[in-house]
């Protein structure tokens, strides 16, 4: 029976996801930058392997991050909830992570708000309302 990967392992695989998703790095360039193959980053983006501190550190490095990223909004063992909520899931995602960082790439604050709102506006209503959009 395979034990199930540990909380703070997962945690460290999706942040290291997300980091080389938003600086658009393949898990191939990832794995050539630290020296491993692209299937030890999968592995470790999932939290089936765990990532030593020195890897780690050569993450880190490689995605030009700061090693304490990765420890970010790291829940207690105590209070660590591993049942990951739908959104949580869209938000490691890789069109999650992409729509974010277009989103925040838009300079302008008011037109951000007003796309916030538009998408907010069709969420509640589940179709375009033409109001919400202007």
């Amino acid at each position: 029976m395979k034990e199930e990967p540990h909380s703070v392992d997962v945690h460290v695989g999706k942040t290291i996801r997300i980091q080389r998703l938003l600086r658009k790095v393949s898990q191939t360039e990832l794995g050539d930058r630290v020296g491993v193959t692209f299937q030890q980053i999968q592995k470790y983006e999932k939290g089936s392997n765990r990532v030593s501190a020195s890897m780690l550190v050569e993450i880190a490095g490689a995605l030009k991050v700061d090693v304490r990223t990765f420890f970010d909004d790291l829940s207690t063992p105590d209070t660590a909830n591993d049942n990951t909520a739908p959104s949580e899931e869209f938000v490691i995602s890789r069109e999650g992570v992409l729509l974010n960082a277009a989103f925040f790439s838009i300079k302008n604050e008011a037109l951000r708000k007003k796309i916030l709102k538009l998408v907010q506006a069709i969420a509640k209503t589940g179709e375009l309302d033409t109001e919400a959009a202007e």
